[in-house]
């Protein structure tokens, strides 16, 4: 059973918002508070995810870490979710790197599963704001790509 006061922090999470009370309160059982320093990497790209985590200080970049370099693609913040791959069974897409000391929820992701097959309503309103944060990353993504090849596309006529 957690304390009181990471319990009330998983409220908080705007990614829990809305959530039924019975729902919340079965999170809230599971989160664990985690905290990491500055340059750890979280996971790496393409690993197998473990944990999902919501984001209560610091920072995080997500990165890509072609051979030669890395290459950021979003910075997370207070409020903002990762690992969402772990709790959708597939490989990390991106690396995550903490920028500044962070605090966090984690939740294991095998645990999270079996909860969304066990309950299929919670599981339903736990994909779709799962799938919120895809779609976020990829049209952050897709802002990245544009901006970084606008001045090639210009040059090219379009």
């Amino acid at each position: 059973m957690n304390t009181e006061a990471t319990r009330e922090l998983c409220r908080k999470q705007p990614f829990i918002k809305g959530l039924k009370e019975h729902e919340v309160e079965r999170l809230a059982d599971l989160a664990k508070e985690v905290r990491f320093e500055r340059d750890r990497i979280l996971f790496g790209e393409g690993e197998e995810g473990t944990d999902f985590f919501l984001i209560v200080d610091g920072a995080v970049s997500l990165e890509i870490a072609p051979p030669g370099g890395v290459f950021r693609v979003d910075t997370l913040g207070p409020g903002d979710e990762m690992g969402w791959s772990s709790v959708v069974g597939s490989d990390t897409v991106f690396q995550g790197r903490v920028l500044n000391d962070l605090h966090a929820l984690a939740f294991d992701a095998a645990t999270l599963r079996a909860l969304c097959e066990e309950d299929k309503g919670f599981g339903y309103e736990l994909m779709r704001r799962i799938l919120g944060v895809v779609a976020d990353r990829l049209q952050a993504t897709r802002l990245l790509v544009m901006d970084t090849h606008s001045r090639y596309a210009q040059r090219a006529g379009a």
